[in-house]
């Protein structure tokens, strides 16, 4: 008889401990330690089974052609996934609750089922309400098999009689194991489904979609684990009161994690967004105070994004500084720059700073066109709306030179703008300035004076 006994795993990274502890010891959160009942089954003797062990396969000998990858249908899909969908590999989307996730998995799924065999799975709806929501969207589902199923031990059988090229879970904190006794959701059945999915997905080359729910902070909920078991995990973000939607990739094995799609959702489901620069700036208020164009890359995609600072006189002893889009880190480290280096005096000032459209920015080399945003708004002077900035910021005030730059400003030309101040040591590499009048500049002081 197996021996029962009880341990407690932490949600967020799968920490075991024997007894309750207020704070995990691996990832130091507070009252994520959750009672779950173990039994304890014989180990085998893995030598007895060496006889019908594969043999093992040269490196050389393994064809890594680019060709093998599928499409989904979905151009700004593909360029998140690095190409298009790798068989035999699990991929992980999650995303806030009605933001779009089980409709960008049933068009990609009914997109495939033409040429391959697609076999979704859900475990929240029944298959008359994906029905509805396939009639809604206007998809074509005639050769795409569904299964409502929760249990793992029969969605295994399903999968290794029916061996599908596609197989979608429909979400992964519905599943459950009955070799264990938790409840479906916890730490322990998530990473015993995940596990036993990703094991029959190499065994058999099935490529499996995986929709997982998001916790309040915006993570995936379940044990961190999660994430490193699968090869890609995608986020999807934006306001599901608004159209638009960002797709991002945070874990890629088979692409870069630079890459980001938009979507616009609309009354035929989510539509790829060709131009996103013109999407970041449609209702831009031209020559206002605060307003600067950033001409940024994401991935391999040039975007320009407008960023937005209010600076206004603070009401308290402290002021406030907000960044929506960006790294609030990085907007206190800049306006102190700016307060050391160039004499602005924003000690007694709030300010608040967005980037409009959605986007989250990451990349650096949007520093020059924060700054110019807050002088802009400080002065109370605007920049003019055909220059485009970009160029990353250093502590002692100088602009440094950032990659790419032909591709920005081939953007920035293409959208009618004239005018692009970006780092000196970025201007003397251009070859094609693409018709715009370059600005280079060594430090935000020379920016400044060629702004204002």
């Amino acid at each position: 008889m197996s021996k029962i006994r009880t341990k407690y795993v932490c949600s967020e990274c799968g920490y075991e401990s024997s007894g309750w502890l207020g704070k995990c010891p691996s990832c130091l959160k507070w009252n994520t330690l959750v009672e779950e009942v173990d039994e304890a089954g014989q180990v085998s003797d893995a030598r007895a089974a060496l006889k019908d062990l594969p043999p093992a396969i040269q490196l050389s000998d393994v064809d890594a052609a680019e060709g093998f990858r599928v499409s989904t249908g979905s151009a700004e899909l593909d360029r998140v996934l690095g190409g298009g969908i790798v068989p035999a590999s699990m991929v992980l989307v999650g995303g806030d609750p009605g933001i779009g996730k089980s409709t960008l998995i049933l068009q990609v799924c009914s997109n495939i089922s033409s040429k391959k065999r697609v076999l979704y799975i859900s475990g929240e709806e029944s298959i008359g309400q994906i029905k509805l929501r396939a009639d809604r969207i206007g998809l074509e589902c005639n050769r795409l098999y569904m299964l409502s199923e929760t249990c793992l031990e029969r969605i295994e059988a399903v999968l290794e009689r029916d061996k599908p090229e596609l197989a979608v879970i429909d979400s992964i904190q519905t599943m459950y194991s009955e070799k264990l006794n938790s409840a479906p959701g916890s730490v322990s059945q998530v990473r015993e489904v995940t596990g036993s999915l990703l094991r029959i997905a190499k065994k058999l080359g099935i490529t499996v979609f995986i929709v997982g729910h998001v916790t309040k902070e915006g993570a995936i909920a379940g044990p961190r684990v999660l994430e490193h078991m699968v090869d890609t995990v995608l986020y999807f973000e934006g306001d599901r009161r608004q159209d638009y939607r960002i797709l991002r990739a945070v874990k890629n094995r088979f692409g870069s994690t630079n890459e980001i799609g938009l979507f616009e959702m609309g009354d035929k489901g989510l539509a790829d967004v060709q131009n996103p620069s013109s999407i970041m700036l449609e209702g831009r208020n031209e020559n206002q105070p605060g307003s600067v164009v950033a001409g940024l890359i994401e991935g391999t995609r040039s975007m320009l994004v407008e960023v937005q600072a209010l600076v206004c006189p603070t009401s308290f002893g402290m002021p406030r500084r907000m960044a929506t889009g960006l790294d609030y880190n990085r907007l206190a480290m800049l306006m102190a720059v700016l307060e050391k280096k160039v004499g602005m005096q924003l000690h007694s000032f709030d300010a608040y700073l967005n980037a409009a459209g959605g986007l989250r920015i990451e990349e650096t080399a949007a520093d020059l066109a924060v700054v110019a945003a807050i002088a802009s708004s400080f002065r109370n002077m605007p920049v003019s709306h055909d220059t485009v900035l970009f160029g990353e910021v250093g502590l002692t005030g100088e602009v440094r030179a950032v990659g790419q730059s032909e591709k920005r400003l081939s953007e920035c030309a293409r959208l009618g703008f004239r005018r692009c101040v970006m780092p000196a040591g970025s201007a003397r590499s251009v070859r094609d300035n693409h018709g715009l009048e370059i600005l280079p500049v060594n430090t935000i002081d020379e920016m400044l004076q060629i702004l204002f």
